[in-house]
Protein backbone atom coordinates (compact mmCIF):
# COMPACT_ATOMS: atom_id res chain seq x y z
CA UNK A 1 0.00 0.00 0.00
CA UNK A 2 1.42 3.37 -1.03
CA UNK A 3 2.09 5.87 1.71
CA UNK A 4 -0.19 8.92 1.95
CA UNK A 5 1.88 12.11 1.66
CA UNK A 6 0.54 15.40 3.03
CA UNK A 7 2.34 18.53 1.80
CA UNK A 8 0.37 21.20 3.62
CA UNK A 9 -1.35 21.69 6.97
CA UNK A 10 -4.72 21.66 5.19
CA UNK A 11 -3.95 18.29 3.57
CA UNK A 12 -2.63 16.92 6.86
CA UNK A 13 -5.72 17.82 8.87
CA UNK A 14 -8.02 16.43 6.20
CA UNK A 15 -6.02 13.21 6.05
CA UNK A 16 -6.02 12.77 9.83
CA UNK A 17 -9.74 13.47 10.24
CA UNK A 18 -10.64 9.78 9.95
CA UNK A 19 -7.93 8.85 12.46
CA UNK A 20 -9.36 11.33 14.95
CA UNK A 21 -12.85 9.84 14.57
CA UNK A 22 -11.69 6.54 16.06
CA UNK A 23 -9.95 8.20 19.02
CA UNK A 24 -6.51 9.75 19.06
CA UNK A 25 -4.02 6.89 19.31
CA UNK A 26 -1.66 8.45 16.78
CA UNK A 27 2.10 8.01 17.05
CA UNK A 28 4.37 10.62 15.49
CA UNK A 29 8.03 10.43 14.45
CA UNK A 30 9.49 13.82 13.38
CA UNK A 31 12.65 13.56 11.27
CA UNK A 32 14.86 15.54 8.91
CA UNK A 33 14.98 12.66 6.44
CA UNK A 34 18.03 10.69 5.28
CA UNK A 35 16.36 7.87 7.15
CA UNK A 36 18.32 4.98 8.62
CA UNK A 37 17.40 1.97 10.75
CA UNK A 38 17.36 4.13 13.89
CA UNK A 39 14.55 6.24 12.43
CA UNK A 40 12.65 3.11 11.40
CA UNK A 41 13.06 1.70 14.91
CA UNK A 42 11.20 4.74 16.27
CA UNK A 43 8.21 3.84 14.11
CA UNK A 44 8.37 0.21 15.21
CA UNK A 45 8.22 1.30 18.84
CA UNK A 46 5.34 3.64 18.00
CA UNK A 47 3.43 0.77 16.38
CA UNK A 48 3.61 -1.21 19.61
CA UNK A 49 0.95 1.09 21.06
CA UNK A 50 -1.48 -0.18 18.44
CA UNK A 51 -2.37 3.06 16.71
CA UNK A 52 -1.53 4.61 13.35
CA UNK A 53 1.93 6.09 12.87
CA UNK A 54 2.87 9.20 10.92
CA UNK A 55 6.37 10.48 10.12
CA UNK A 56 7.40 13.95 9.10
CA UNK A 57 10.41 14.92 7.00
CA UNK A 58 11.53 18.53 7.20
CA UNK A 59 15.12 19.78 7.04
CA UNK A 60 14.68 22.66 9.44
CA UNK A 61 16.71 25.73 8.37
CA UNK A 62 16.09 27.44 11.70
CA UNK A 63 18.36 25.05 13.61
CA UNK A 64 21.39 25.55 11.34
CA UNK A 65 23.81 28.42 11.88
CA UNK A 66 25.09 30.17 8.71
CA UNK A 67 28.39 28.25 8.81
CA UNK A 68 26.76 24.84 9.31
CA UNK A 69 25.79 22.12 6.85
CA UNK A 70 22.19 22.98 5.90
CA UNK A 71 22.88 23.02 2.16
CA UNK A 72 24.81 19.74 2.23
CA UNK A 73 22.58 17.94 4.71
CA UNK A 74 21.63 14.66 2.97
CA UNK A 75 18.26 14.71 1.23
CA UNK A 76 17.11 11.28 0.05
CA UNK A 77 13.34 11.60 -0.20
CA UNK A 78 12.68 8.79 -2.70
CA UNK A 79 14.75 6.32 -0.67
CA UNK A 80 13.12 7.57 2.55
CA UNK A 81 9.64 6.90 1.20
CA UNK A 82 10.67 3.41 0.10
CA UNK A 83 11.95 2.66 3.59
CA UNK A 84 8.78 3.94 5.23
CA UNK A 85 6.57 1.90 2.90
CA UNK A 86 8.67 -1.22 3.52
CA UNK A 87 8.19 -0.65 7.26
CA UNK A 88 4.41 -0.42 6.83
CA UNK A 89 4.15 3.30 7.61
CA UNK A 90 0.98 4.70 6.07
CA UNK A 91 1.36 8.48 6.45
CA UNK A 92 4.06 11.10 5.87
CA UNK A 93 3.90 14.85 6.50
CA UNK A 94 6.18 16.67 4.09
CA UNK A 95 5.69 20.42 4.64
CA UNK A 96 7.40 23.04 2.50
CA UNK A 97 9.58 25.66 4.25
CA UNK A 98 6.93 28.27 3.38
CA UNK A 99 4.38 26.14 5.25
CA UNK A 100 6.47 26.08 8.41
CA UNK A 101 7.90 29.61 8.19
CA UNK A 102 5.59 31.86 6.16
CA UNK A 103 6.46 35.42 5.31
CA UNK A 104 6.82 37.64 8.39
CA UNK A 105 7.25 34.63 10.69
CA UNK A 106 8.65 36.14 13.89
CA UNK A 107 8.03 33.72 16.77
CA UNK A 108 10.76 31.71 18.50
CA UNK A 109 10.25 29.09 21.21
CA UNK A 110 13.10 29.28 23.72
CA UNK A 111 13.64 26.73 26.48
CA UNK A 112 15.90 27.99 29.25
CA UNK A 113 18.50 26.21 31.43
CA UNK A 114 18.54 22.73 29.84
CA UNK A 115 19.68 24.30 26.55
CA UNK A 116 22.68 26.15 28.03
CA UNK A 117 25.35 23.43 28.44
CA UNK A 118 26.93 21.06 25.91
CA UNK A 119 25.32 21.66 22.50
CA UNK A 120 24.11 25.06 23.67
CA UNK A 121 27.71 26.21 24.18
CA UNK A 122 28.78 25.25 20.65
CA UNK A 123 25.54 25.75 18.69
CA UNK A 124 23.80 28.67 20.43
CA UNK A 125 20.97 28.98 17.87
CA UNK A 126 20.34 25.26 17.58
CA UNK A 127 17.81 24.58 20.34
CA UNK A 128 15.65 27.62 19.56
CA UNK A 129 15.29 26.19 16.06
CA UNK A 130 14.53 22.72 17.39
CA UNK A 131 12.04 23.95 19.99
CA UNK A 132 10.22 26.15 17.49
CA UNK A 133 9.86 23.53 14.77
CA UNK A 134 8.94 20.72 17.17
CA UNK A 135 6.28 22.88 18.79
CA UNK A 136 4.80 23.65 15.38
CA UNK A 137 4.93 20.01 14.27
CA UNK A 138 3.26 18.81 17.47
CA UNK A 139 0.51 21.39 17.01
CA UNK A 140 0.08 20.43 13.35
CA UNK A 141 -0.06 16.67 13.89
CA UNK A 142 -1.57 16.64 17.40
CA UNK A 143 -0.45 13.07 18.16
CA UNK A 144 -1.04 11.09 21.31
CA UNK A 145 2.67 10.28 21.45
CA UNK A 146 5.84 11.54 19.76
CA UNK A 147 9.05 9.50 19.57
CA UNK A 148 12.64 10.77 19.68
CA UNK A 149 15.93 8.88 19.74
CA UNK A 150 18.21 9.09 22.76
CA UNK A 151 21.26 9.68 20.55
CA UNK A 152 20.19 13.34 20.64
CA UNK A 153 19.69 13.12 24.40
CA UNK A 154 19.84 16.82 25.14
CA UNK A 155 17.34 17.50 22.36
CA UNK A 156 15.02 14.90 23.89
CA UNK A 157 15.20 16.66 27.26
CA UNK A 158 14.49 20.02 25.60
CA UNK A 159 11.41 18.61 23.86
CA UNK A 160 10.17 17.05 27.10
CA UNK A 161 10.62 20.37 28.89
CA UNK A 162 8.81 22.45 26.27
CA UNK A 163 5.97 19.93 26.10
CA UNK A 164 5.52 20.09 29.88
CA UNK A 165 5.86 23.87 30.10
CA UNK A 166 3.44 24.58 27.23
CA UNK A 167 0.93 21.89 28.29
CA UNK A 168 1.15 20.16 24.92
CA UNK A 169 -0.95 16.98 25.10
CA UNK A 170 1.46 14.61 23.33
CA UNK A 171 3.47 12.20 25.46
CA UNK A 172 7.17 12.52 24.59
CA UNK A 173 8.88 9.13 24.45
CA UNK A 174 12.62 8.53 24.21
CA UNK A 175 13.86 5.43 22.39
CA UNK A 176 17.32 3.93 23.09
CA UNK A 177 20.05 4.62 20.54
CA UNK A 178 20.41 2.06 17.75
CA UNK A 179 24.03 1.18 16.96
CA UNK A 180 25.73 -0.67 14.15
CA UNK A 181 27.81 -3.82 14.56
CA UNK A 182 30.83 -1.73 15.62
CA UNK A 183 28.91 0.28 18.20
CA UNK A 184 28.67 3.50 16.20
CA UNK A 185 25.38 5.28 16.84
CA UNK A 186 23.32 5.43 13.66
CA UNK A 187 23.15 8.98 12.31
CA UNK A 188 22.32 10.64 9.01
CA UNK A 189 25.70 12.38 9.19
CA UNK A 190 27.51 9.02 9.10
CA UNK A 191 26.92 9.18 5.33
CA UNK A 192 29.58 11.89 5.17
CA UNK A 193 32.32 9.57 6.49
CA UNK A 194 34.96 7.96 4.29
CA UNK A 195 35.90 4.35 5.18
CA UNK A 196 38.97 5.61 7.05
CA UNK A 197 36.93 8.21 8.92
CA UNK A 198 34.37 5.57 9.84
CA UNK A 199 37.10 3.54 11.56
CA UNK A 200 37.95 6.58 13.65
CA UNK A 201 34.27 7.31 14.38
CA UNK A 202 33.85 3.88 15.99
CA UNK A 203 36.04 5.06 18.87
CA UNK A 204 33.24 7.35 20.09
CA UNK A 205 31.37 4.41 21.56
CA UNK A 206 34.53 2.85 23.02
CA UNK A 207 35.58 6.05 24.73
CA UNK A 208 32.11 6.57 26.19
CA UNK A 209 32.22 3.07 27.66
CA UNK A 210 35.70 3.69 29.06
CA UNK A 211 34.95 7.02 30.72
CA UNK A 212 31.69 5.66 32.06
CA UNK A 213 33.59 2.84 33.76
CA UNK A 214 36.11 5.29 35.23
CA UNK A 215 33.26 7.44 36.56
CA UNK A 216 31.61 4.39 38.13
CA UNK A 217 34.89 3.57 39.84
CA UNK A 218 34.81 6.97 41.51
CA UNK A 219 37.54 8.69 39.48
CA UNK A 220 37.51 12.49 39.65
CA UNK A 221 35.28 13.58 36.78
CA UNK A 222 37.61 16.32 35.53
CA UNK A 223 40.34 13.70 35.19
CA UNK A 224 37.93 11.30 33.47
CA UNK A 225 37.04 13.99 30.94
CA UNK A 226 40.70 14.74 30.26
CA UNK A 227 41.42 11.03 29.68
CA UNK A 228 38.47 10.74 27.30
CA UNK A 229 39.43 13.83 25.32
CA UNK A 230 42.99 12.64 24.85
CA UNK A 231 41.77 9.18 23.82
CA UNK A 232 39.60 10.71 21.08
CA UNK A 233 42.39 12.89 19.77
CA UNK A 234 44.74 9.93 19.85
CA UNK A 235 42.23 7.87 17.87
CA UNK A 236 42.24 10.40 15.05
CA UNK A 237 39.51 12.92 15.84
CA UNK A 238 40.69 16.38 14.82
CA UNK A 239 38.81 18.37 17.46
CA UNK A 240 36.76 17.55 20.53
CA UNK A 241 34.04 20.03 21.46
CA UNK A 242 33.30 18.16 24.67
CA UNK A 243 33.89 14.82 26.32
CA UNK A 244 32.21 15.01 29.67
CA UNK A 245 30.20 13.29 32.40
CA UNK A 246 27.18 15.27 33.58
CA UNK A 247 24.11 14.97 35.77
CA UNK A 248 21.60 12.84 33.84
CA UNK A 249 18.68 15.23 34.25
CA UNK A 250 20.15 18.74 34.42
CA UNK A 251 23.22 18.12 32.19
CA UNK A 252 25.15 20.35 34.57
CA UNK A 253 28.25 19.43 36.58
CA UNK A 254 27.65 16.30 38.63
CA UNK A 255 28.79 15.07 42.02
CA UNK A 256 29.44 11.59 43.47
CA UNK A 257 26.28 9.59 44.05
CA UNK A 258 24.20 11.49 41.49
CA UNK A 259 22.82 9.90 38.29
CA UNK A 260 25.41 10.36 35.53
CA UNK A 261 25.53 10.35 31.75
CA UNK A 262 28.56 10.63 29.47
CA UNK A 263 28.44 12.94 26.45
CA UNK A 264 30.78 13.52 23.53
CA UNK A 265 30.92 15.74 20.44
CA UNK A 266 33.92 15.50 18.14
CA UNK A 267 34.98 16.32 14.61
CA UNK A 268 36.35 14.18 11.79
CA UNK A 269 37.11 16.46 8.86
CA UNK A 270 33.97 18.52 8.28
CA UNK A 271 31.72 16.02 10.06
CA UNK A 272 30.65 16.57 13.66
CA UNK A 273 29.43 13.48 15.50
CA UNK A 274 27.71 13.32 18.88
CA UNK A 275 26.92 10.43 21.18
CA UNK A 276 26.02 9.75 24.79
CA UNK A 277 25.59 6.86 27.18
CA UNK A 278 24.19 6.31 30.65
CA UNK A 279 26.88 5.71 33.27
Amino acid sequence: MAISVFRSLTELRAGLREVRQTGNNLGFVPTMGALHDGHIRLGQVAKESGGKVIYSIFVNPMQFAPHEDFSRYPRTLDADIEKLEAAGIEMLYLPDPEEMYPENFSTVVHVDEITAPLEGEFRPAFFDGVATVVTKLLLHVQPARAYFGEKDYQQLQVVKRLSQNLDLPAEIIGVPTLRDANGLALSSRNAYLTPAQYEVACYLNRVLIAIGELARQGQELSKVEEIGTQALLGAGFEKVDYCTVRHTHTLQAAYPGEPLRAFVAAWIGKTRLIDNMAV
